[in-house]
């Protein structure tokens, strides 16, 4: 069913080092917590990736539909759903990364006034993290024909777990949410899915990102908050540590765009050494012309 294609999503392992961009301000905070801030998905920097998903999702319904799908309520209940539940539904947290650590497009949108780190970090290390969080770890997705080609695998088997519930044998259950219990069996999955189905414009980004189980409102799970560009972000603290109150481990340090390369450099490297952050392959400048905004 389902579960079985996001284990498939899930189950290719990062082998080359992975690039979290930040701000000086991030990379502070970064350092000094050892920890990474793994914001909702729902209010992430690319607000429309969930909405990229959502829309994958409903435009294959749609065709059932017109097409004379077997079953043209339960979609017609697939589509409502996912327009409400989706998007206000239980917690889902992830954090970035990136193949390459020195990309143009990444520098200009964290580099203003030449503020711009990007930490490598070893794969092994990250993926040991996370399943040590239970969190996954898993490689966007970027191509429309293999978008699709999920997508109606994902449909498939939401229709297949319909079919398999006992949901048509209870006649008191109102019609209009006849199915909404069999679809927020599989809301988790269909989070993560989302979580790494990116638009094909971003994949000069090539990105990784690590995914948290679904966390209810409830769960107990410690949930914080930080200030975003224009609004309050839930985010959760990944912790980055080798082990019990060992620091965290870096292959390599991209210095973004800057006016002053020696004075910062000189300053990164100082914060590094004290924190006992040491980058396997060192510290190096990005090399792209630093332009003043």
């Amino acid at each position: 069913m389902i579960e079985n294609i996001t284990e498939r999503l899930f189950s290719v392992a990062p082998e080359s080092t992975l690039y979290h961009y930040t701000s000086l301000s991030g990379l502070l905070g970064i350092v000094n917590s050892g920890e990474l801030r793994a914001s909702d998905i729902r209010y992430m920097n690319d607000s429309a990736e969930l909405r990229h998903t959502l829309d994958l999702l409903s435009n294959c319904i749609t065709e059932r539909v017109i097409g004379g799908a077997d079953n043209p309520a339960l979609l017609n209940q697939l589509l409502e759903w996912l327009s409400r539940r989706i998007v206000s539904g239980p917690m889902l947290f992830g954090a970035s990364f990136r193949a390459n650590g020195n990309l143009l497009s990444q520098w200009r949108g964290y580099s203003v006034h030449g503020k711009g780190i990007s930490l490598g970090f070893n794969p092994q290390h990250i993926c040991a993290c996370a399943q040590r969080q239970n969190f996954q770890v898993g490689k966007c997705l970027y191509d429309p024909g293999a978008q699709r080609e999920l997508i109606e695998q994902v449909v498939d088997a939401l229709e297949a777990t319909a079919r398999q519930s006992r949901e048509d044998a209870q006649p008191a259950r109102s019609r209009g949410r006849r199915w909404y219990s069999v679809f927020e069996q599989v809301e988790g999955d269909l989070l993560r899915i989302a979580a790494i189905l990116k638009h094909p414009s971003f994949e000069e980004e090539q990105e990784w990102r690590i995914v948290s189980p679904v966390i209810s409102r409830n769960h107990g799970r410690p949930i914080y908050f930080r200030e975003g560009a224009s609004m309050i972000v839930p985010y959760y603290a990944f912790d980055l540590s080798a082990d019990q109150g060992q620091p965290m481990v870096l292959d390599h340090v991209f210095l973004g765009p800057t006016n002053n390369i020696d004075l910062s450099m000189n300053s990164l490297e100082l914060l590094l050494d004290q924190r006992k952050v040491l980058p396997r392959r060192g510290i190096s400048y990005c090399d792209i012309p630093y332009r003043q905004r």
